[in-house]
């Protein structure tokens, strides 16, 4: 069961210390209110909300997901998960924001399509007292935690990876940059940590920020660049995840770049494992995807039961509305042909006959992949 509105809550300790006061509004807020023990324990089954962003990323639907649940219900047996997804619309997401402050769950998993314009979200949720975790991005508001990986790193190991990829010819010609959604704030992170390496070091022909993260808007913006960089100057690509890597690359095929760019990527998608296997793709970036759903379970368990989440978060983060949000940040790995057996493989996230099924087979013999 829910906490009292804060309002409510005030008024009611002001009467008697034993009746609980509100908790989980900012970063504060609940710590303040754990470490004064005034929210009643639900030791019983939970009602936890998930709402995550789209489908066009294979990563949510194939492992967030999963995994998030599959924690949830290890940490709290019957408890029931609430799940939705926003297919990349923002109002969508306000809604199912707003259905899942009416349908009373205990706390609130939150993946952002647009993290400002779901301020208001999040606010009402806090006013609800329903504490909420942004996953991966980071909504703005007043969030109770947040779990996601080094963004910024992200981005470097993006940019360190196509410098290497480049070596001594890194200048000779022009980059192009794929960068992610404005509406998405891990994106204007990735783009800060790739410009903190490739400036200085490279030239860049032409810069977009991909609309929707979609590798369809990335295809038609590489052609854009294609045309007006030209064919002979373009040197390496930048992009910032899998599926607008594999929009880029099909790009450059239909222009008949032999050989094909460096071209990055990140999110380590099955499609994009296997482009690096095959050459097409230099890069992804790997981020283990477990820690990070493991993370937000917990922190979802323990709010909604009135505990503290110390015990879980490792730091602290900013937004622009909030200041020293609970946070989980997960280091991320460059993935290249050369430890794919050491890294998604390792792990579990694909099994080789997965990643060299059919036409893939000859290429992973080529690389050792067996």
């Amino acid at each position: 069961m829910h906490t009292y509105l804060r309002r409510a809550a005030v008024a009611l300790a002001a009467v008697s210390m034993t009746v609980g006061i509100a908790a989980c509004g900012s970063a504060d807020e609940a710590d303040n209110d754990s470490d004064s023990g005034s929210k009643k324990k639900n030791d019983g089954p939970l009602t936890i909300g998930l709402l995550l962003p789209d489908e066009e990323t294979a990563r949510y639907e194939d492992f967030d997901r999963p995994l998030i649940e599959k924690k949830i219900k290890e940490l709290a047996p019957g408890t029931e998960v609430i799940y939705n997804n926003a297919k990349q619309n923002a109002t969508t997401q306000q809604q199912q924001v707003d259905t899942m402050i009416t349908q009373d769950v205990d706390a609130l998993i939150l993946d952002a399509v647009d993290a400002k314009s779901i301020q208001s979200g999040v606010r009402a949720a806090d006013d609800a007292g329903i504490p909420v975790i942004a996953y991966d991005r980071l909504a703005e508001g007043p969030i109770s935690g947040y779990t996601s990986f080094d963004n910024n790193k992200v981005g470097q190991v993006q940019g360190e990876a196509l410098l290497e990829a480049l070596g001594d010819d890194a200048k000779d010609g022009q980059i192009v940059m794929l960068n992610g959604s404005v509406t998405d704030p891990n994106a204007a992170m990735f783009k800060e940590g790739a410009h903190s390496v490739l400036d200085g070091e490279v030239n860049v022909g032409r810069e977009y920020d991909v609309k929707e993260w979609k590798p369809s808007n990335a295809n038609s913006d590489m052609k854009g660049a294609i045309s007006s960089v030209g064919k002979d100057k373009i040197i390496g690509v930048y992009a910032a995840n899998d599926g607008m890597a594999g929009g880029a690359i099909t790009a450059l095929k239909a222009a008949d770049f032999d050989p094909l760019p460096p071209v990055t990527g990140q999110d380590a998608e099955l499609a994009g494992v296997q482009r690096i296997v095959t050459g097409e793709q230099y890069m992804s970036v790997y981020k283990p995807y477990k820690p990070e759903a493991d993370a937000a379970a917990e922190m979802a368990v323990k709010l909604a039961r009135g505990e503290k989440i110390d015990s879980v978060a490792t730091s602290t983060v900013d937004s622009e509305s909030e200041q020293g949000v609970p946070a989980v940040l997960i280091d991320p790995i460059a993935l290249t042909q050369d430890n794919i057996k050491e890294t998604v493989v390792k792990d579990g996230l694909w099994k080789i006959e997965d990643i060299c099924s059919g036409k893939f087979a000859a290429a992973c013999k080529d690389i050792g992949l067996q």
